[in-house]
């Protein structure tokens, strides 16, 4: 993987780019996420939260979050010499989801992060997803301070999750964690489309 100094431009050795999707309900983690594995500077754009949002976006559980994307976070890294991603993040709230479809024009896969603190406010991102990309997704659970600890097995249960859909826990803000899951992300893309192939 590329560090994530200041690297410009994409490797010579590149072969392949892949577009991905980092969706989730609002203050999951999706910035910091993308922020903490991409080597260039991330485009974001997040706005400062104002008096407007007082009853349209619940802060419970997110006493600090002081800003909120409002189209997308885009970001770049190179898994291997031979493959780049492209990291596109959606924003997490109900009124921005218009922009969902076409930032999943192309996508081969999405990286869902939950919060273990709100799982709830993720079953309509699921309900989303699968709705409006049809592209197949990973679940990543971003490990909060004092997060409450489930197994995967309760995970699965909780969010309704098929047996093969992949459960990663992760920091979102640290590179090698966060990283970790667009990996599983990737593998269990290519298993699916292997399989379409297949059938």
């Amino acid at each position: 993987m590329g560090s994530a100094s200041s690297e410009r431009y994409v490797s010579s050795t590149v072969i392949q780019s892949v577009k991905i999707l980092v969706v989730g309900a609002f203050g999951v983690g999706k910035t910091t996420l993308i922020g903490s594995v991409s080597e260039i500077a991330p485009l974001r754009t997040e706005e400062t939260m104002t008096a407007a949002s007082v009853g349209v976006d619940s802060l419970a559980g997110l006493d600090s979050k002081s800003t909120t994307t409002v189209a997308m976070d885009f970001g770049r890294i190179t898994l291997t010499p031979e493959i780049v991603l492209y990291l596109f993040g959606t924003p997490g709230q109900k009124r921005f989801w218009n922009l969902w479809e076409g930032l999943s024009d192309g996508a081969v896969g999405a990286l869902v992060l939950v919060d273990p603190r709100r799982l709830e406010d993720s079953f309509e991102v699921f309900d989303q997803l699968e709705l409006h990309t049809k592209v197949p997704f990973a679940v990543a659970v971003n490990q909060f301070p004092g997060s409450p600890q489930y197994s995967e097995e309760q995970l699965r249960e909780a969010l309704d999750l098929l047996p093969e859909t992949p459960i990663v826990f992760c920091d979102a803000r640290e590179r090698k964690s966060a990283a970790q899951t667009l990996v599983k992300l990737v593998e269990y893309a290519i298993e699916v489309r292997n399989k379409s192939e297949v059938a």
